[in-house]
């Protein structure tokens, strides 16, 4: 069992939907846990994103796995159409707040918004945005006064830049680039937990700069040219990227 759930782990890892498919097909229970885990939450917590990854929701769902908070399903599926149909049934749900673990910007007491900007899914957010969802929403506020960001942060700083084009989205509602907060706790509960103090998304988008979140140069100068514009503010010549010093060490 244990082998067979390592084996799942590298296909939600590489979103692998035919791999899946595969350890499925054994006979694999979907709704089985392994250490307490089940497999959905072992896909939506790995810090893989990319268009496959609703393909590999689907496919467990339709064997039988749920969803802590199904309310979260249309989003988290990229379904616009489903959203719509969901939030006509209920408008609550713009205002919903859920929370689940993430290993990058917390989604604690976050929106919908929220958990369509960290997975990077335009369409589920484009729909939210014309259904009537707050584009400055934000996320809960722990007992040291860490988080409290709108959907916007989850996009400054995105695995692999994933969610540039959402970024652009929101910043198009009228995402609010001036928003400062007492700090961020970036991957709670990972080895790679950093607190980022005193952030705007600019400094967020700058925090990618660090090693440990592996983010590049280039998108992370390429997404504060974009908010300092959208900011209104100069954008000052960026003459050293990639950073030399940083390429000969």
């Amino acid at each position: 069992m244990k082998t067979i759930y390592n084996d799942l782990l590298t296909a939600f890892e590489i979103h692998s939907v035919e791999r899946i498919r595969s350890i499925l097909n054994t006979g694999f229970d979907a709704r089985s846990k392994v250490n307490g885990k089940t497999p959905v939450n072992s896909l939506t917590e790995m810090y893989s994103r990319s268009d496959r990854f609703p393909d590999c929701l689907r496919l467990l769902l339709e064997h039988g796995a749920e969803l802590d908070d199904p309310k979260i399903g249309p989003v988290l599926l990229d379904n616009p159409d489903a959203i719509e149909a969901a939030v006509k049934k209920d408008r609550a749900l713009l205002t919903h707040r859920t929370t689940m673990v993430c290993a990058f910007t917390p989604l604690v007491g976050a929106s919908l918004l929220h958990v369509a900007a960290e997975y990077g899914h335009v369409r589920a957010a484009r729909k939210l945005l014309e259904l009537g969802a707050e584009v400055d929403a934000t996320a809960a506020v722990d007992a040291d006064g860490m988080n409290g960001h709108t959907a916007l942060f989850h996009t400054v700083n995105s695995n692999a830049n994933r969610s540039e084009p959402l970024m652009r989205l929101l910043l198009e509602a009228g995402a609010d680039t001036n928003i400062l907060l007492p700090g961020i706790t970036w991957g709670k509960g990972f080895e790679w937990e950093t607190i980022c103090f005193d952030v705007t998304p600019i400094t967020y988008a700058q925090f990618g700069l660090l090693r440990q979140m592996q983010r590049t140069e280039e998108d992370s100068y390429a997404t504060i040219r974009t908010l300092l514009k959208a900011a209104g503010r100069k954008i000052p010549p960026f003459e050293n990227i990639p950073n030399r010093y940083l390429q000969n060490a």
